[in-house]
């Protein structure tokens, strides 16, 4: 099924300003200006993240839909796939945030604009766990572009939770797919985005 409705979901402490989130909504706009595009601000509660997102997307058309998440935001499309039923692309998507953001509780700024601060709470890490898809259901709608040379998350720990999805594992790269541009034909190709 051709996606006609496609979610971008950012990391910790990122926004829709991200380089990754920009490079995706350009190319949609010049080559599939049909295709609905969403990149919202996540809130930093876990919770209010995914209500936010479920909101959003209540009227698309849950066979045409696809989720794009970087990081935090693979954490999370991990689980609006799993609740959708719908394609995923994962951009060295976050295992275990509970475990690695608990040394992130406390006043936190914000990745491009370092003046726009947050507060992170002791309970957004329950809320993290809340949000565990366990084991995938469909492993074949799942994408997954990984860096060995990721230097914020193990890239073993990625490749072995989507053991069975399709993984483009990159020999060197970093966690912000600093190379991003080369992946992404790949990337909207396995999405199969509208004309």
């Amino acid at each position: 099924m051709t996606t006609t409705h496609l979610l971008y979901l950012h990391g910790f402490r990122s926004s829709p300003q991200s380089i990754k989130a920009r490079q995706v909504a350009a190319r949609v706009q010049a080559q599939h200006p049909g295709v609905a595009w969403w990149c919202p601000q996540l809130p930093p509660s876990p919770r209010e993240a995914m209500d936010l997102v479920m909101q959003g997307i209540a009227d698309w058309p849950r066979d045409a839909m696809a989720v794009a998440g970087s990081s935090l935001g693979g954490f999370y499309a991990t689980w609006v796939a799993e609740h959708t039923g719908c394609k995923a692309v994962l951009l060295n998507p976050a295992v275990d945030p509970a475990r690695d953001l608990a040394k992130y509780i406390g006043e936190q700024t914000s990745w491009h604009d370092p003046q726009e601060r947050f507060f992170f709470k002791p309970e957004f890490i329950g809320e993290l766990q809340a949000l565990d898809a366990g084991p995938l259901t469909e492993p074949q709608r799942y994408f997954a572009v990984i860096a060995k040379g990721d230097e914020v998350l193990d890239w073993r720990e990625m490749t072995g939770r989507y053991a069975d999805a399709r993984i483009k594992l990159l020999e060197g790269g970093d966690h912000a797919l600093s190379d991003f541009d080369t992946h992404i034909d790949e990337v909207l190709a396995f999405l199969d985005l509208a004309r």
